[in-house]
């Protein structure tokens, strides 16, 4: 009997079952938690904007903003708190109610935080949740940045502990673990997920969601990226993960994780529109909306709009993660195996 994953500890055998169950009897399951615990057919609308792009010292194999490698991306400085306010309202303007803010160090400096600090709380004063993935982060800046009113921090495990060292050298994979708690500790919801398509296994795959389902509060927000092979970086030439493998992937996360927001996030703009639909029904719950993504391009307005239409998508309003979902049942009766 396979129960929440606030009151269980996954096995490896677990969660390989359900990566091997028949793909309808999967979707269906997927689907089932989903409804529990959210409401059907509400998609939240996020924006991810670079606020320091490039000139990075980390060596992860897929990132363009890496100085270890010949890419097109310039380095830049840190935004002025005018532009993150500007291009925050325009994302509202847009549907988004989540933004989120990205700069590309080994972890942000103290000299830098004042700025950040107020970047947040002027994000936070049009109404919008805020994130922010700055790289590593010590104990005192987690509670800065909880002091300024970070909602979320981001700081991704990428992929399973056993392959983490075929793509990132330069931090460990209990580096990010220790981070993730300093957020933890300051009060903060957690943003953590990973990226397909770098070469990894399936078990791979079920490693890293058992990481994060295990976890003592599993991350109330989940990315799941398609990895976009940039020019330049080691991963340029990687095999892309198998479409219906990542719908796979997208519902055993949401079996596994009931509560948390699923953010089909990378890669999208190479996607079918049947491909988006599927990791829908598997559980996937929020996209990143704008013209780019970081340093790539990402789907435009007008199509995500049609795609809204088409399926019946609404947008969803702003989440609070304080009180239990009114909506959920016993998860037994869903997912036992």
């Amino acid at each position: 009997m396979v129960q929440s994953n606030n009151t269980k500890t996954w096995s490896d055998s677990q969660v390989q079952a359900l990566f091997e169950l028949p793909f309808g009897e999967l979707l269906y399951r997927a689907q089932t938690v989903h409804r529990d615990n959210f409401v059907p057919n509400q998609v939240q609308k996020s924006r991810l904007v670079n606020i320091k792009t490039g000139g990075c010292p980390e060596d992860c194999k897929y990132c363009s903003q890496s100085i270890r490698y010949a890419t097109e991306v310039e380095p830049g400085k840190l935004m002025s708190i005018d532009e993150v306010i500007a291009d925050a309202k325009s994302a509202r303007s847009d549907g988004a109610t989540r933004y989120c803010m990205g700069a590309a160090w080994r972890g942000p400096k103290s000299s830098h935080m004042d700025k950040l600090c107020t970047m947040i709380r002027e994000v936070k004063a049009l109404g919008l949740e805020t994130c922010m993935t700055l790289g590593l982060l010590n104990h005192d800046q987690a509670l800065e940045l909880k002091a300024a009113g970070l909602d979320y921090y981001n700081h991704n495990v990428d992929t399973s502990p056993e392959y983490y060292q075929e793509i990132i050298t330069t931090r460990t994979f209990e580096d990010r673990m220790q981070t993730i708690q300093y957020v933890r500790d300051a009060g903060m919801k957690v943003c953590c997920g990973g990226i397909l398509g770098m070469g990894e296994t399936r078990r791979d795959r079920a490693s890293m969601l058992k990481v994060l389902a295990n976890m003592d509060a599993p991350p109330e927000s989940v990315p799941i990226n398609m990895l976009v092979p940039i020019p330049g970086t080691p991963l340029q030439d990687a095999r892309r993960v198998e479409p219906l493998e990542f719908v796979r992937t997208i519902a055993v996360a949401r079996v596994m994780l009931p509560n948390s927001v699923l953010r089909l996030s990378a890669g999208r703009r190479t996607m079918s529109e049947e491909l988006q639909a599927l990791c829908f029904f598997a559980g996937a719950n929020s996209i990143f909306v704008g013209d780019r993504l970081l340093t790539t391009d990402n789907v435009e307005y007008d199509h995500d709009n049609a795609l809204f239409d088409k399926l019946g998508l609404v947008e969803m309003p702003p989440v609070a993660f304080d009180e239990p979902s009114s909506g959920a049942k016993d998860f037994e009766d869903a997912v036992s195996l």
